[in-house]
């Protein structure tokens, strides 16, 4: 978790990273970021599993689809907006690739230590990255150990903790906190532990957000 610095303001960000809104609203919060390089936020990102009765071993993908869309029909029409915010933010986003929805708890748990470390945004692009441009199975741990690796994380602890049950309870805690606070859907942006912002929002928002907290406004 990063704790602000002085100066600094806490956002904290409620994801998963199968989630193609939070995908989207990632890029979006980047963009504002890049363009405004002094800003003030520390930012955390907080445990929420799209489908927290996910299978441990996942679902076979197009399954998965057609049971939340219904048809082939239903899955182009929920997957088009994606595509073409995808496409205009550079993301190039590959669905096809992907064979499995897994079950992202550790992937949380690897967010959760990479956060100790001070590297939870490379940790959660790798995620993002390795799940919907490669179409890897981020519920692997020799996945999540190499995305792990790729953020300058150690491996071999990382493998080590994931044959454990080291902090999925504290994991599960922190969701179902999240969720008795009335979140119920990702992305899901609290600033400065007051302010919610919900939605993938354009960059432009948060640039005027954070014009405003540093004065520019």
């Amino acid at each position: 978790m990063t704790e602000p610095l002085p100066g600094q303001i806490r956002l904290d960000i409620f994801a998963d990273p199968v989630c193609s809104w939070c995908l989207i609203g990632k890029a979006e919060l980047d963009r504002a970021l890049e363009s405004r390089p002094d800003h003030p936020f520390a930012i955390t990102w907080q445990p929420f599993q799209l489908d927290p009765q996910m299978p441990q071993a996942g679902m076979d993908y197009v399954a998965y689809m057609k049971m939340k869309f219904g048809d082939e029909k239903g899955i182009l029409a929920a997957m088009k907006p994606v595509m073409e915010a995808s496409e205009r933010l550079g993301l190039w986003i590959n669905p096809s690739l992907i064979e499995r929805v897994p079950n992202t708890l550790n992937a949380h748990r690897l967010l959760h230590w990479a956060g100790l470390e001070g590297v939870q945004t490379p940790v959660m692009s790798g995620l993002m990255r390795a799940h919907w441009r490669e179409g890897q199975n981020i519920g692997n741990p020799d996945v999540l150990t190499r995305i792990g690796e790729q953020a300058g994380m150690n491996g071999e602890v990382i493998r080590r903790l994931l044959a454990t049950a080291e902090d999925r309870d504290e994991i599960d805690a922190r969701e179902i906190h999240a969720r008795q606070r009335g979140i119920g859907s990702v992305p899901t942006f609290i600033v400065a532990e007051t302010h919610v912002v919900t939605g993938a929002q354009p960059a432009s928002l948060w640039q005027n957000v954070i014009d405003e907290l540093t004065g520019l406004a």
